[in-house]
């Protein structure tokens, strides 16, 4: 064996250290501002609607939403504000 073939206990430590901090990189968690995006099937659990209904918020343009071929996608977020903005012209009308 040559020298630099050999492990000592500081470079076990040392190594040990690099790993966790990768580890500690790896499972915290990932920024807000992220956006995460939902598929139709997703969406109509969510908010307990049919396929029909879901179409009709995308046709009407209340639901904002990406096609990548085939497939619609719907931020998370967006589908928040439309529910913020059903519930206040809710509470305006029962003014």
């Amino acid at each position: 064996m040559i020298p630099d073939d050999i492990l000592t206990k500081k470079d076990l430590e040392d190594f040990k250290k690099e790993l966790f901090a990768l580890l500690e990189t790896i499972n915290s968690p990932q920024p807000q501002n992220q956006a995460k995006w939902l598929k139709n099937i997703d969406v109509k659990k969510m908010l307990d609607i049919s396929t029909g209904t879901l179409q009709n918020l995308r046709l009407t343009g209340a639901l904002p939403f990406s096609k990548i071929g085939r497939t619609y996608y719907y931020k998370l977020q967006d589908i928040e504000e439309m529910l913020n903005a059903s519930e206040k012209k809710s509470l305006k009308r029962k003014l």
